[in-house]
């Protein structure tokens, strides 16, 4: 955060040549305005950090779905996979229901208020999506056939699921 504060003075002129600061009253509150500013962001980084963490445990335990039936049980990316699996399956209310139930309903919840809190302050949000929505209306079709394309995939994976057990 320091080079970027630092980058942003040297841009508005405050560095000298040999790399020391020189500026007045009025310049020195112009930079400590500018670093509040800069560090009034942090928040969504830090939810969006949160949220991330909160649905780890889930993406875990489905790539180690998907990795456990990439090969034999015997060959180690798969065993590995497979004792993930296990360990979730192994503790029902600590493994299913806390951390791949609870975890990423609360980063939903969190990101839906997030969004809804953009939403009633950010101009550009709300006009960004009007774009989105308009850009998707003119290649409807394109997107039906996406989106087909994605649950073909999905019921594979289903119907694959069903298979093995």
């Amino acid at each position: 955060m320091a080079g970027a504060v630092q980058t942003t003075l040297s841009e508005l002129g405050f560095w000298t040549e040999s790399g020391r600061a020189q500026f007045d009253d009025d310049t020195l509150a112009s930079a400590i305005t500018l670093r509040y500013k800069v560090l009034m962001s942090p928040p969504k980084r830090t939810i969006a950090a949160t949220e991330l963490l909160l649905i780890s445990p889930a993406a875990l335990f489905m790539t180690a779905l998907v990795v456990r039936n990439q090969q034999p049980l015997q060959y180690q990316p798969a065993h590995a996979a497979e004792q993930i699996v296990a360990w979730y399956a192994m503790l029902p209310r600590i493994g299913l229901l806390g951390l791949l139930i609870a975890l990423p309903l609360t980063a939903l919840t969190t990101g839906c208020g997030m969004l809804l809190r953009s939403w009633h302050d950010e101009v550009e949000l709300r006009q960004a999506t009007r774009q989105a929505l308009a850009a998707i209306g003119v290649h409807l079709a394109t997107v039906l056939v996406a989106g087909a394309t994605l649950s073909r995939k999905h019921l594979a994976i289903v119907a694959l699921h069903k298979l093995t057990d």
